[in-house]
């Protein structure tokens, strides 16, 4: 086994104005308010929160059972509601009502009506008009409470989702840095991969790495090796590793800053050579990734890079991953591109300069013993795009 390097990356961290960048990501909401016609959005999502405020604390018991939200309005104070620790960038803190069963149990609808009333009395203080309100995902008796009391309810995750979409120059930083974090913890686990090891030490460098940099959290365990690489999206285990194994991951990662890197490699455990079959694989999965790299270009429309997409042999339709492309900032994000045989895409838009993409490929058929996982993050520029990964492929699973 070649020696481990070191947790920390030995470059340093690139310099973000953090000023600029709050600046930019609550311009990016009020502008998705102001447009939609509404007067604020309650944000509960811990993705959400860490974009408008940089709100790190408890972020997934926060996705489950939500303590802390915010009265994020177009024209008024940003007002944190049970936030813990200090939290900059709100204008002033209140106490939560009940979000969840685990806090509100069988009088959640007493709660409800409580936020309800502290909602009106908020567009009271701020003049709003039109009485429009954005919710993320909430509980039913929270709507029913509002529309009781004549507030006009809508769907708040377009306004997070369409604001994230356009990364700032500061976004991209972090970023590059992300990625560099999981760059850096891919080489670790290749230079941790012999036979013997297990999937779940493998991963465990992953997220070693990702919070020894000051990283979050991992949205799976992405790991798999040898027949459990087919089908995909089987998690890591204790399996022990042998030589002649594919070793399959996706970092789906969380990394400093609150920014994703979202890095698809796999790998190849010696001693020995890969197959011919392992080779073929592999290289398939290289040729629909970078095909489809090619396509990326601002004003492409989601239904015309589906049709342009590369189409793998139908032998590999069945367990294609759930996706060709989707985008990425915070975490997976929206849009995404589905596969050409799995019918039309479920909507259309156009990509645009400032989005980042991951350009996904699995290659793995019904019944075989091997599959391939590859994926590329890449940043769509004003003429084209520039690929962010620059872990490189595996060589010796080149035909």
């Amino acid at each position: 086994m070649s020696a481990l390097p070191p947790v920390r990356l030995e470059t340093e961290r690139p310099h973000v104005d953090h000023d600029r960048l709050h600046a930019y990501r609550t311009g990016r909401l009020r502008q998705q308010l102001i447009e939609r016609e509404l007067d604020m959005v309650l944000i509960h999502n811990p993705v959400s929160l860490r974009y408008a405020l940089d709100y790190r604390s408890y972020m997934l018991f926060q996705s489950r059972t939500p303590t802390t939200y915010i009265f994020f309005a177009a024209d008024g104070p940003t007002i944190a509601h049970g936030a813990y620790g200090d939290i900059s960038g709100v204008d002033e803190t209140r106490p939560a009502r009940a979000l969840s069963y685990f806090d509100g149990g069988e009088v959640m609808e007493d709660a409800s009506v409580a936020l309800a009333d502290d909602i009106v009395r908020y567009l009271d203080e701020i003049g709003a008009t039109r009485r429009r309100v954005g919710l993320e995902y909430i509980n039913p008796s929270v709507t029913r409470a509002l529309l009781d009391r004549g507030v006009d309810v809508v769907d708040g995750m377009p306004v997070t989702e369409r604001a994230r979409l356009i990364k700032s120059e500061d976004e991209i930083t972090c970023i590059r840095w992300a990625v560099e974090v999981a760059e850096h913890a891919i080489g670790r686990v290749a230079a941790a991969l012999r036979p013997g090891v297990t999937e779940n030490e493998l991963f465990a460098l992953l997220v070693q790495t990702n919070m020894g940099n000051d990283g979050d959290w991992h949205d799976g365990r992405m790991l798999a090796s040898g027949p459990r690489t087919n089908p995909w999206l089987q998690e890591a285990t204790d399996r022990r590793v042998e030589a002649g194994d594919l070793v399959a991951f996706d970092t789906d990662m969380v990394g400093p800053g609150g920014y994703f890197a979202d890095v698809s490699r796999t790998l190849f455990c010696g001693p020995g050579t890969p197959t011919r079959r392992q080779r073929e694989l592999y290289s398939l999965a290289v040729a629909e990734v970078e095909h489809n790299i090619g396509l990326v270009a601002p004003g492409i429309t989601l239904r015309e890079f589906q049709q342009k997409a590369f189409v793998t042999p139908e032998a590999f339709h069945e367990q294609a991953y759930t996706c060709v492309v989707h985008a990425v900032g915070m975490c997976d994000e929206y849009p995404r591109i589905d596969h050409v045989f799995r019918g039309e895409n479920r909507y259309d838009d156009e990509l645009a300069a400032g989005m980042v993409l991951c350009i996904e490929s699995y290659i793995g058929a019904v019944g075989e013993r091997d599959g391939v996982k590859l994926e590329q993050q890449v940043l769509v520029t004003d003429d084209g795009c520039e690929v962010l990964t620059t872990y490189p492929w595996e060589q010796s699973l080149l035909l």
